[in-house]
């Protein structure tokens, strides 16, 4: 049996003094503050897409992301959605705002205090783990069921 897959990363920049890139999404799909990120093109590399997105919606070009686990979760369609994380350390060019939404840095440490995409916090847990890889959503009555593997 197959499934089909939508594919999409999101990357925690950090910038060596403790602060952390965000962005204030101003999609209605996945509203607040997050890491930037997207989807991944047909035939790109998971690689590629998370720089290329991080350069369209922050204007900075990363260098060396490394893949620090997956979020997944089913869809109303059928399909399973993957978000490929990623962290980076280095990078070049200059900060500046998309459509996508605004982008800032902000304090790792005083991160929960904004208002965060739905999330992000559990999430976070498993991309700054050495342990934890997956975080994964699965269907339990009319919600979901988190579970950090």
């Amino acid at each position: 049996m197959t499934e089909c897959a939508i594919f999409t990363n999101l990357c925690m920049i950090s910038d060596g003094k403790g602060n952390v890139l965000v962005q204030d999404r101003r999609k209605e799909d996945w509203r607040g503050v997050t890491f930037p990120g997207g989807h991944v093109l047909p035939g790109e590399s998971f690689t590629a897409s998370v720089i290329r997105e991080v350069w369209e919606e922050t204007g900075l070009v990363i260098e060396d992301p490394v893949l620090c686990g997956v979020k997944q979760f089913p869809t109303d369609t059928g399909a399973r959605y993957v978000v490929l994380c990623y962290r980076a350390e280095y990078f070049t060019g200059a900060l500046h705002s998309s459509e996508e939404g605004d982008v800032f840095w902000v304090r790792r440490d005083e991160l929960a205090s904004y208002p965060l995409a739905p999330d992000l916090m559990p999430l976070l847990t498993m991309m700054e783990s050495d342990t934890l890889s997956e975080f994964y959503l699965y269907r339990e009555g009319a919600g979901y069921g988190k579970k950090i593997l």
